[in-house]
């Protein structure tokens, strides 16, 4: 008998060389596809299409101050726009936003001038309050159960008539008095309202704010717990809740956010104009959740990302200015916005399809 053996062929081998066979669930779906899933690729390409319009039909917005301006007009928005995207990605709305930027604006010039403080006096009084005014928005929420709809509509109104209620009361007027002359309001306009020269051309301080806050809130986003918490109870609280995600204090916080970023966009008004209307503000909640949503946040929250509604707001400040420089008549801006966010939706919609589709 022979000292080897030929090793015979085990059965059921590996079978013969070819495509190898994957199911739906461990299939790779292609780039183009990977790349639509992202939320704010939709917003990109509408931007990208509105920009080359307006260059197209309004030959001013080719210039460098235009430019400039347009980004101004976007930054204004899009401050406020990514704390309303992140509560929103966290299954809520904050209808008080637009009325929050003016009280917060409100209470620290009055507060400094009626009591003949240091400005900066009421720039902390006010953040104290508009943080305040997020918290007890988050509170009612998530401790009382009600709709951020109906907690929100219901500060809405509230500080609506607390803003005129009060700034008559106070100053006898529907606005506040100039403080441009008070101490440490040089310091303060320099960090809300300053303007930095780039190649000649006057750029706002929001536009860098902006920018900053959008890579901060992509971060956290991304790259941490906190931004996972987010997506979480976006998605479905009670499932969050059981996997040990903070269900209150996520959103309450987020509320906050809201209320930081109020109080910033209206220290910048009280900064660049000296005075603030009492009146102003109502609308402005739409703007901010509608650039949020064109953003690629869904209303149903979960889903959606910082970068977006970067591009978004960009949109609002390139239609709301593009309009005046191409000479149109500027009653159709609403319209132009109303037929803007419709579009907006039905391509995200379409973007998310595509993306899921097999």
């Amino acid at each position: 008998m022979s000292m080897t053996q030929q090793a015979e062929p085990a059965v059921g081998g590996p079978p013969a060389s070819g495509p190898k066979q994957t199911d739906g669930r461990t299939a790779r779906r292609p780039p183009a596809l990977r790349l639509l899933a992202r939320p704010e690729v939709g917003v990109f390409l509408g931007a990208v299409a509105v920009l080359v319009f307006f260059l197209i039909a309004a030959p001013p917005v080719r210039d460098g101050s235009s430019m400039a301006n347009i980004l101004y007009q976007s930054s204004t928005i899009g401050i406020m726009a990514l704390p309303v995207a992140l509560l929103m990605i966290g299954g809520e709305f904050d209808l008080s936003s637009g009325v929050a930027v003016i009280s917060s604006a409100l209470t620290a010039s009055m507060l400094s001038y009626q009591l003949t403080v240091n400005v900066w006096t009421g720039v902390i009084v006010a953040l104290i309050a508009s943080l305040a005014i997020g918290a007890f928005n988050g509170w009612m929420v998530v401790k009382a159960g009600l709709p951020s709809f109906l907690v929100t509509l219901g500060t809405f109104l509230i500080l609506q008539g607390t803003n005129l209620a009060v700034t008559k009361l106070v100053t006898g007027n529907v606005a506040t008095d100039d403080i441009s002359d008070m101490d440490g309001f040089d310091q303060a306009r320099k960090i809300f309202a300053s303007s930095f020269d780039v190649g000649g051309v006057q750029v706002k301080i929001t536009v860098i704010w902006w920018l900053v806050f959008a890579a901060l809130a992509t971060w956290v986003l991304l790259r941490t717990k906190y931004g996972n918490w987010i997506f979480a109870v976006g998605g479905n609280k009670d499932s969050a809740r059981a996997v040990g995600v903070p269900v209150r204090f996520t959103k309450i916080t987020l509320f906050m956010l809201v209320g930081f970023g109020a109080w910033f966009v209206g220290m910048h008004n009280l900064f660049s104009f000296n005075t603030v209307q009492s009146g102003e503000g109502v609308g402005q909640e739409l703007i901010y959740i509608a650039a949020a949503v064109i953003g690629g946040c869904l209303l149903t929250g979960g889903y959606g990302s910082a970068i977006g509604p970067v591009f978004g707001a960009f949109m609002f400040g390139m239609v709301q200015q593009g309009i005046v420089y191409a000479g149109w008549n500027p009653d159709w801006f609403k319209a132009f916005l109303g037929v803007m966010l419709l579009g907006a939706v039905l391509i995200n919609l379409w973007v998310q399809r595509t993306a899921t589709r097999r």
